[in-house]
């Protein structure tokens, strides 16, 4: 079983097909029941995101069925599914609505994400936006587009580097611990300005496309990330640990900072994080 890039169209489509059948039809008329809590009041999950979960893996197992498949739903009833993503020949990564607090209260500002790891490696990414209804596609080695609805392909390119007080960024600083969070609060008023999407989906993508410069994330599950960062490595940018090292599928903790360049995260690891 082996995966190549030009499986991504197809793959593209599973997240719009996904998108048609189970997610844009319940946005603004979700029901009570229909929307539940998992671990917070702004942790949530709806019967889009389990359903659009459910077939993208039914589709994914048809064409892939000795593949691992690891979606957020499906993950969070069993956290054990997880396990051995850094090892599997091929995983793909699913998170059927990112975004689904903006989801949930009528925000359209929600993505449906996919990240192919190969032995460790993720080797592409995509992400859909079902009200837009177009796609930000990388490949390993390909660079990043967008394809758009209307059917042309449009390369990415991060933004071009600047010093931190012409930047614009997001910190999410609320799940970080004390002291680190108010630091980090108080630290980002160096920048140019903020945004605050709640939704890796369209951060990633405005990230990407050069509309803006940094993200500090805390909280690493490979469905927020592993495609994002990907589709950005690959539209110019640079990403890593807080302490400098290489993020990969099988990390879950550590933080992230996505920049420009080398360069350029250098200089917001070191103001963000001034006493």
């Amino acid at each position: 079983m082996t995966f190549d890039d030009t499986a991504i169209d197809w793959l593209a489509k599973i997240l719009s097909d996904a998108a048609v059948a189970e997610i844009m039809p319940r946005f603004r008329r979700l029901y009570e029941g229909e929307v539940r809590q998992k671990t917070s009041a702004a942790d949530l999950v709806t019967e889009a995101d389990v359903n659009a979960e459910r077939l993208i893996t039914v589709r994914l197992r048809e064409r892939y069925p000795q593949a691992m498949i690891v979606g957020e739903e499906a993950c969070s009833d069993d956290p054990a599914l997880l396990q051995g993503l850094g090892e599997a020949d091929v995983a793909f990564v699913i998170d059927p609505v990112d975004g689904t607090f903006n989801f949930a209260s009528g925000v359209p500002l929600f993505g449906v994400m996919l990240g192919v790891v190969v032995r460790g490696e993720t080797v592409a990414g995509i992400v859909h936006d079902p009200v837009g209804k177009d796609w930000l596609i990388g490949a390993k080695g390909a660079g990043s587009h967008i394809r758009h609805a209307h059917g042309t392909l449009e390369k990415v390119h991060v933004a071009e580097p600047a010093p931190i007080s012409q930047m614009t960024g997001a910190v999410s600083w609320q799940y970080m611990p004390e002291p680190e969070r108010s630091r980090l609060a108080r630290n980002q008023t160096k920048s140019l300005s903020q945004f605050g999407y709640r939704c890796a989906a369209h951060e990633y993508r405005l990230l990407a496309s050069g509309h803006a410069h940094f993200v500090v994330y805390n909280k690493l599950m490979p469905w927020d990330h592993l495609a994002g960062v990907l589709i950005h490595a690959e539209a110019g940018g640079y990403a890593a640990r807080f302490d400098g090292s290489a993020y990969l599928p099988s990390h879950v903790g550590g933080g992230l900072l996505v920049a420009p360049n080398k360069e350029s995260w250098r200089e917001l690891r070191r103001e963000l994080w001034a006493e």
